[in-house]
């Protein structure tokens, strides 16, 4: 990959997989507010995260007003803070390893379209931070993945940057942000349309 002097990366799907710590949280969630028949499972957040939280919520509840949903969501991020901050997510192999390996040739970002503070609460927990140069998100912006992405290119003046992120909801917001895509496909989504590239484990980034 000596054509790109800059990689971004997606979170979740990407980096690691904490629906089996989140699921459980959003769920007791649900039952505090007398919402159970709308239980959520890992594999159904599969398929939603990525998205942003507020058409997340809508998905989940969509025959709730805006007034419980948004109830719900807040709840939902103050109980997937306190499961994820403590029990972590699953790392997907190779992480830490072609982190450091890349982060010596290459400048490293995220962008994400989570909520504030979880990027944050993701390079603690894994004690990736310092291979990390800036991350931009949907809570802290207010703005859709493609926008994020471009944020950090202009913010850290990027010639070349990729996007690595494993959906195809990845995928459109890279090429709308005009730069290559990487797709994960260890991740949530097997398969996409139009990546420019396909790696099978992290690690893969290294021989590209």
């Amino acid at each position: 990959m000596e054509k790109f002097d800059s990689l971004i990366f997606d979170v979740d799907g990407t980096i690691w997989d904490t629906t089996p710590v989140v699921a459980p949280a959003w769920n007791e969630a649900l039952d505090e507010l007398g919402l159970s028949y709308a239980h959520v499972t890992p594999d159904d957040l599969k398929k939603l995260f990525g998205k942003p939280m507020d058409e997340i919520i809508e998905r989940i509840l969509p025959e709730e007003n805006a007034q419980t949903r948004e109830k719900y969501k807040w709840l939902c991020y103050e109980k997937e803070e306190e499961a994820v901050g403590s029990k972590g997510g699953k790392l997907y192999p190779d992480m830490k390893e072609t982190f450091e390996a890349l982060s010596k040739k290459y400048k490293l970002y995220v962008v994400s379209n989570c909520q504030s503070g979880y990027i944050e609460m993701m390079l603690r927990v894994t004690g990736f931070g310092s291979f990390f140069l800036d991350h931009a998100c949907y809570g802290d912006e207010d703005k859709l993945k493609d926008e994020n992405i471009r944020l950090i290119i202009e913010r850290n003046g990027l010639k070349n940057a990729a996007y690595i992120g494993d959906t195809q909801g990845d995928a459109d917001a890279t090429h709308k942000a005009g730069i290559p895509f990487i797709h994960a496909s260890y991740g949530f989504s097997k398969t996409v349309d139009h990546a420019e590239y396909t790696i099978s484990g992290v690690k893969d980034l290294l021989d590209l």
